[in-house]
């Protein structure tokens, strides 16, 4: 094990030897192993934007053993999807690549100001399934934010219990919110402090523009200085919101984007102290040959193997 895997478990003090087993699986899997960067494959989007939508691009993906297959050749330190896909091949590819269980989600068949999550899966389901971690969804700014935190935390207790690490996508969202404010700097910083206080692991939040959303976030801002003028210093800023940096936080690759774009964006995540991306869309919505160019590029750049 290296001296940065070590480093990164030593921060998880409270934790039992499972869970510490198991965020090891997932940082010393892959092309990745032994960085403490991770890139992980999610496929959560049939269920949460709709099979159409999703697959239609690339038909291939309608198949839940294409994307064990994807994550697997690509090298990615894990796969994350909910019950269904994972049950259609958790056996075929039993060991070959860590899972994590995508236990709550929510659909577009209806035009909600304020989103919430339904609880799809249990960690039963996870420990039968053979996963590292289970993982849940927030919408810091939704009315039903409250509820979605209470959700988190008993998942979490069941969870750390069983030995299974806890990833927390972490996106703000609803009618105290306009679209642009949830992506602002200060709003996604506050997204991943309040999923480190929910206890979680890993933590995932889409990357920041340089807007500031809040009037007393901005004057503080604004007073002392803080950079945000670029993506690199705004993900610095966001990973320090998660306890100094003493949490794992990786990045959305977020909806259909240039490789160009994407591969800026992997730099940034680098050189601002990120510990990755995960990428799902732009991978899985691609056929699988690009696909993997793609994942392989961003995993080159993340090793510092290209500039």
């Amino acid at each position: 094990m290296t001296d940065r895997v070590q480093e990164i478990l030593s921060w998880y003090g409270s934790d039992n030897p499972g869970v510490l087993t198991n965020l090891a699986r997932l940082l010393n899997h892959g092309r990745l192993a032994g960085t403490g960067r991770m890139v992980i494959l999610p496929v959560d989007q049939g269920f949460e934007h709709g099979p159409g939508r999703s697959f239609g691009s690339n038909p291939a993906g309608y198949d839940p053993r294409y994307h064990f297959e994807l994550a697997i050749e690509a090298g990615c330190n894990a796969y994350a999807a909910p019950l269904g896909f994972l049950e259609a091949g958790a056996r075929e590819f039993a060991g070959r690549i860590p899972l994590i269980l995508k236990a709550n989600n929510h659909d577009l068949l209806r035009d909600e100001a304020d989103p919430s999550q339904a609880l799809t899966a249990s960690v039963r389901d996870a420990l039968r399934l053979g996963c590292v971690a289970i993982g849940l969804t927030i919408y810091p700014g939704s009315e039903h934010r409250l509820s979605m935190y209470e959700a988190v935390r008993a998942y979490a207790q069941e969870a750390r219990r069983n030995g299974l690490a806890m990833v927390v996508w972490s996106y703000p969202r609803g009618s105290s919110l306009g679209k642009e404010d949830e992506t602002a700097i200060d709003v996604c910083a506050y997204a991943a402090h309040i999923a480190a206080q929910l206890g979680a692991h890993i933590i995932k939040v889409k990357l920041p523009s340089a807007r500031l959303a809040q009037e007393p976030a901005r004057k503080v801002y604004e007073k002392e200085r803080i950079p945000i003028g670029t993506l690199a210093e705004r993900v610095k800023h966001v990973v320090q919101s998660a306890f100094a940096g003493r949490r794992i936080v990786i990045f959305s690759g977020g909806p259909a984007e240039s490789d160009e774009n994407l591969f800026a964006e992997a730099r940034a995540i680098r050189d601002g102290g990120g510990f990755g991306s995960i990428i799902g869309r732009n991978s899985f919505q691609r056929k699988k040959p690009d696909a993997l160019r793609l994942l392989d590029t961003i995993i080159k750049i993340y090793r510092n193997e290209l500039p």
